[in-house]
């Protein structure tokens, strides 16, 4: 069989990964110039070229890789994996580790240069996982490795661009109902239309309109265009001066989580992809993930790449191969030309979001779907870490946006929050989530060595502090690492893997002879 490069359903996967990696290259554009002091020029001259490329690059093999898959299988479904800029990354990079350069040193090449050197030392941690990391897929139970996915979908990517469209109604609801109720009923548009391309260019339309009539819905990005032929360009020349340079390794203990973030994320976008249909395999898929963040670095790039949560639903608008391609080069067309922000002059960013909304939605869905129905109750727990994470951001973004810090309200809120619980379980929460919900789900399939050996991860990661380890400081909510970091959680996991294990032991037999437990998992785990 040979495959088909491109099909209808692409078009609506391109502008779904287009939107989603536009959307990071716009926040580089505005936020790196405004929080860090980066220069627009470097931004646009050498941040974004080597983004551009790295995104490139990792694109075109992802969308080999699905052809090589459709092609062994002789399926006509296989999608590509999604693949760009780490969010989470991005935003820790900017405001952890570049920002404090920037206020401690005025020094803008100093802040890029850090920045280089955390891209640089997040994908070799990324090239190692992806080494050791596979075994891990294979224990732990599709339940974990998805509930944590579908935290992360429903908070960070569905709620707050949701409040971005119900802030502006008359632009971006329809859009954004449109593209729900077409791709859940899967309805077939006149002319095969892409609903996606539909749905923002009615937004876009109403848009103006409202403008031409006087009543502005939105207003024109401003950020400063340099248009003109802007190619990557190699240069190690700072990342060697970083590497030796004192300030760069004081900073492991926020560049070493967020590779593990990008790690455990890719591992269990593996896993959701496999759960949709398309099984790809665990090392060359995080190899090339890491590389793509090399990539980054060697061309001036501070933003590692990584395999984007959403396969689900991206194969439900009906995407396949090659929009993974296209979408890659058409990110290098804009960024080498130096036209990220063009595309805002004229469209609303809120019109588009409603594709992103699609897909969190998606992915939450498909945890509770792909896994046996026993362990809806592990998929249900897994979410608490992800749900505190994102109460963690609300409340210090709610503290800035009222001119104090996390660090001088804290004391305010006593225990009508219980604020140390939020920011213990906001720490390390993709971790937390993995581990919590494979605990509930070997519970329920009476595996009680393998959950107590689960507690047991637990309490090591607390211990050092990759579990609940914080500190509260002027800086901001700063991760903290080294030994018995959370005494109170390490010996609380230790007690409960005790437990578990012991629990192995009893007998747990009713008068009538049979098993008095928490039922096994009906159906099986499917790759079991």
């Amino acid at each position: 069989m040979k495959p088909k490069w491109w099909v209808k359903g692409d078009w609506d996967g391109l502008v779904g990964l287009f939107v989603d990696n536009l959307l990071q290259l716009l926040l580089i554009a505005v936020l790196a110039p405004l929080a860090c002091g980066l220069p627009v020029e470097l931004v646009t001259t050498r941040i974004l070229p080597g983004a551009a490329l790295s995104i490139l690059v990792g694109n075109l093999f992802y969308s080999w890789q699905a052809w090589r898959l459709a092609q062994r299988t002789g399926r006509s479904d296989v999608t590509a994996l999604p693949y760009g800029i780490n969010t989470v990354s991005l935003i820790a990079f900017l405001f952890l580790i570049m920002a404090p350069i920037w206020q401690q040193t005025k020094n803008p090449e100093l802040v890029w240069q850090a920045g280089v050197f955390a891209c640089f030392i997040s994908a070799l941690f990324e090239l190692i996982g992806a080494l050791v990391i596979d075994p891990l897929r294979r224990f732990m139970p599709r339940a974990a490795l998805l509930s944590s996915l579908a935290g992360v979908a429903i908070t960070f990517i569905a709620m707050g661009f949701a409040f971005q469209i119900f802030a502006s109604p008359a632009i971006a609801v329809v859009p954004m109902f449109l593209i729900v109720a077409v791709y859940a009923a899967r309805i077939k548009l006149p002319f095969g239309l892409p609903a996606g391309f539909v749905a923002i260019l009615l937004g876009v339309g109403v848009a103006w309109m409202l403008r031409a009539f006087g009543l502005p819905s939105f207003t024109p990005d401003n950020t400063p265009i340099q248009l003109g032929f802007f190619p990557p360009i190699f240069d190690v020349s700072g990342l060697w001066h970083f590497l030796v340079h004192e300030n760069g390794w004081q900073y492991l203990s926020v560049i070493f989580p967020m590779a593990l973030f990008n790690v455990m994320g890719s591992l269990q976008t593996l896993e959701s992809a496999e759960a949709a249909g398309d099984s790809y395999p665990t090392r060359s898929s995080l190899l090339v993930n890491g590389t793509g963040s090399l990539i980054a670095a060697a061309f001036g790039s501070a933003f590692p790449t990584t395999l984007y949560i959403g396969h689900p639903g991206w194969k439900a608008m009906g995407a396949r191969i090659g929009y993974s391609a296209v979408n890659g080069a058409l990110i290098c067309l804009i960024c080498f030309a130096g036209a990220v922000t063009v595309v805002l002059r004229v469209v609303p960013l809120e019109c588009t979001l409603g594709i992103l909304i699609w897909i969190g939605i998606v992915i939450a869905a498909q945890a509770f779907q792909e896994t046996p129905k026993a362990h809806a109750l592990a998929v249900a727990f897994g979410l608490i870490p992800s749900l505190a994470a994102w109460a963690e951001f609300l409340i210090e973004t709610s503290v800035k946006a009222a001119g104090s810090s996390l660090f001088q309200a804290a004391p305010a809120f006593g225990n009508t929050l219980y604020l140390p619980g939020v920011l213990a379980l906001n720490q390390g929460f993709l971790l937390s989530s993995l581990l919590f919900a494979a605990i509930v789900a070997f519970v329920i399939d009476r595996r009680l060595s393998a959950a107590a050996g689960c507690a047991a991860a637990c309490a090591v990661l607390a211990a050092t502090g990759l579990l609940h380890g914080y500190e509260l400081t002027a800086q901001g909510l700063q991760p903290r690492f080294g030994w018995l970091v959370s005494p109170g959680f390490a010996f609380a996991y230790l007690g409960l893997a005790a437990i578990l294990y012991a629990l192995k032991w009893l007998p747990n037999e009713n008068s009538d002879g049979q098993s008095a437990a928490i039922p096994a998992a009906s159906t099986p785990d499917p790759r079991r």
